[in-house]
């Protein structure tokens, strides 16, 4: 039976992964939320996270918050994505545990595996091979908050109780997405590109490198249903599923497109009439990035929004921001 008035904190709220979760949760009735925004409280400060939890005791975390960004991003910032993703994740698992919470998932995502791991990408691929250059220190702190849940399980589980799960999604977008010109994701991206180049009559649009990588890509509100599937998954069921060392589980849609294929979907869903070329000057990145979501699938979960449905309701939550 669910308490829904337990006291559920969701890290990253504001973001598109965490409100998508809150949405989820109030959906299925739940009404006790704690939720803070940056300016009431600085994540990757220890000791305000240890006073927020021994203030406000949490029964449940979901672990969103992160700082996230597209290669350009990565690529300029890297000492504040590898710092601050570590800072956040090290102090919400610890403050958790130290007061008490049994249950969090920690969201990850799929950079976590080697730049030329093997397709799809299975869970038992983590650290295998090489990561990819452009975005290592934000993997590098994806690898380690799944290291803490594992961590924190192995030593305390039998002990305290505690149940901390990870799940690793695939690209994700849709509704609270990031715009920005230079640091948004691939989608985000191309949406902002398409709808400028269309309002200015643009006769061609110019996308980062050959247009061959292939990248699959989750709606946002199904990475939420799966972030409360996998959280409310029973003890037996999720441990059958994982091991101690290789406890993370993937969040995928189940196939991909090529980085060409997607500029023309989200060039139609916007309207564009113009010429599409590629700037092979530019970085691809990652050649493939497909995920093997058999486990979470196994456990009968499915994702349900197709990509043309999706990129439609993204291009509208664009027109709401602009």
């Amino acid at each position: 039976m669910k308490n829904f008035s337990e006291k559920i904190y969701v890290a990253g709220h504001r973001g598109m992964v965490g409100s998508a979760i809150v949405r989820h949760l109030q959906q299925q009735g739940f009404t006790n939320f704690l939720t803070r925004t940056h300016q009431e409280l600085d994540l990757t400060n220890q000791q305000a996270v240890a006073t927020f939890f021994q203030k406000e005791k949490p029964t449940q975390v979901y672990l969103a918050a992160a700082k996230v960004g597209g290669i350009h991003a990565n690529n300029t910032y890297p000492a504040e994505f590898i710092y601050e993703n570590l800072m956040m994740e090290a102090n919400i698992i610890h403050q958790a545990f130290l007061h008490g919470v049994q249950k969090l998932l920690f969201l990850g995502s799929s950079c976590i595996y080697p730049r030329l791991a093997p397709q799809p990408m299975s869970e038992s691929d983590l650290l295998t091979g090489k990561l990819e250059s452009t975005n290592e220190p934000y993997a590098i702190a994806k690898i380690a908050g799944i290291k803490l849940c594992e961590s924190y399980n192995r030593q305390y589980g039998q002990s305290h109780g505690i149940d901390y799960r990870s799940v690793m999604p695939t690209n994700l977008y849709g509704p609270g997405d990031n715009y920005h010109p230079e640091n948004s994701h691939v989608i985000p991206a191309l949406i902002r590109r398409f709808h400028e180049a269309k309002l200015a009559n643009a006769p061609e649009v110019a996308i980062w490198g050959t247009g061959t990588p292939m990248r699959e890509f989750l709606y946002v509100e199904d990475m939420a249903s799966a972030s409360v599937f996998v959280m409310d998954l029973d003890k037996e069921t999720y441990e059958k599923n994982t091991t101690p060392m290789q406890s993370h589980i993937n969040v995928g849609f189940g196939s991909d497109v090529t980085i060409k294929e997607l500029a023309l979907e989200v060039g139609q869903s916007i309207g564009y009439q113009g010429q599409i070329t590629f700037d092979t000057s530019k970085p691809d990145g990652t050649p493939r990035k497909l995920m093997d979501s058999s486990r979470l699938q196994k456990m009968g979960w499915n994702a349900k929004v197709s990509l043309k449905e999706g990129l439609k309701i993204a291009y509208q939550d664009f027109l709401l921001k602009i």
